[in-house]
């Protein structure tokens, strides 16, 4: 198979984007990926090509699935915020009053609010490093976050909570809906919407969809770190006395490298290795912004909360700009793909190359799924931004 074959449909007037998916494929910078971009609750761009297992020639299906890193995090947050529009969590409710043991180390006062903000100054895991069966056990990590005491004061700064935030919010809707992350995020809002590919714990019989990831080489890294709007960050990663090194490398007992490790994705690491198809993540995001096939997830009164900034400047642990609204990134900074100057946007990337948003003022809703990852951190890289560009060409 020609690995830059690209197959799918694009309505009309979103030609663009189909060129730019091709291109990606055509510069060699893609092994396999699929695209997704809804507007007002129907699809318009549904794109896949390439290879789902460079090593095996297995070819990227329409329904081929592929790690999310931390673009995973939405499936945590829009659980929560589910919780949220039921009337069944406050977002000014202190967090204690859902997790009582929360309050231990001078938390009683961070609300559910400045969690899903990543203000909670919670973001280290270094006094116990997460390990694969703290990832299957769950309590031990809820345990050692309701245990430590703030980085910072809560609520006076925004730091990215990355290998905290799943545990961080999935124990408050463990707390209320009394099951897990994962099953709830299952029976409340894939179900719905039609058996969504969107997955925090994969299922025995859907490992055999995973995509096989291609970690970028040193030389490729090293590159996307001579970003000069990274520099800050960078700097900070090499530096083991930092809270940025101890809130990600030190954070984390389990290595970078499991990527491929089907285990991985047997237990909820709602941080960060959430699985997903294309079609089913944009559709998701369509849910969370309008109705998709009669389904609606959360009003535009919330959504408006969740898009609207709680935090936006240099990051305590990217040390780069950020912008956070609840749960989700907002246009602002070097990790945000997305042209800045379009206002409204919200969503995630992932170190995996993965990246989804949805805009409500346009009803769009996107979504781009590779195994190729990203060169940086957080994602975010050219491949993606290329896609955008096409994507708004016309609709600004």
């Amino acid at each position: 198979m020609d690995v830059t074959e690209v197959h799918g449909t694009v309505a009309h007037g979103f030609e663009p984007v189909s060129d730019a998916f091709r291109h990606n494929f055509a510069q060699g910078a893609e092994v396999g990926a699929g695209l997704t971009v809804y507007r007002h609750g129907e699809q318009v761009v549904d794109l896949w090509g390439g290879l789902a297992d460079l090593d095996t020639g297995r070819p990227w299906e329409r329904d081929t699935i592929a790690p999310l890193a931390s673009t995973t995090k939405t499936f945590a947050a829009g659980a929560l915020l589910l919780l949220v529009e039921r009337g069944q969590v406050d977002l000014d409710a202190p967090v204690a009053a859902y997790w009582p043991e929360f309050a231990q180390g001078g938390k009683g006062g961070i609300t559910v609010r400045v969690l899903l903000s990543h203000r909670a100054g919670l973001t280290s895991m270094e006094a116990r490093p997460v390990t694969w069966e703290d990832l299957r056990d769950w309590t031990p990590i809820t345990d050692t976050l309701a245990a430590a005491t703030p980085e910072w004061p809560p609520g006076t700064a925004h730091g990215y909570h990355g290998v905290t935030f799943g545990h961080l919010t999935g124990e408050i809707v463990r707390r209320v809906a009394g099951t897990s992350l994962g099953e709830f995020f299952a029976r409340e809002i894939a179900a719905p919407l039609g058996g969504l590919d969107c997955y925090l714990r994969v299922p025995d019989g859907e490992l055999s969809r995973i995509a096989t990831m291609v970690v970028p080489e040193a030389e490729q890294v090293m590159l996307g770190m001579e970003v000069p709007e990274l520099a800050g960050m960078v700097h900070a990663l090499n530096d083991p006395t930092t809270l940025t090194y101890r809130s990600m490398f030190g954070s984390v007992a389990i290595g970078w490298d499991t990527t491929n490790d089907p285990s991985t994705y047997q237990v909820e690491s709602p941080s960060m290795d959430g699985v997903a198809s294309a079609p089913s993540l944009a559709r998701y995001y369509a849910a969370l912004i309008g109705e998709v096939d009669g389904v609606r997830l959360l009003s535009p009164r919330l959504m408006d909360q969740a898009r609207r900034s709680h935090g936006d400047g240099i990051d305590e642990i990217l040390r780069v700009r950020t912008s956070w609204g609840l749960g989700f990134a907002l246009p602002g900074g070097p990790m945000w793909p997305a042209p800045e100057e379009i206002a409204g946007l919200f969503g995630h990337s992932g170190a995996s190359g993965s990246f989804a948003f949805a805009d409500p003022e346009r009803g769009l809703a996107f979504a781009y799924v590779p195994n190729r990852g990203s060169e940086l951190l957080e994602g975010g890289d050219f491949r993606v931004r290329g896609l955008i560009e096409a994507l708004y060409e016309g609709r600004r």
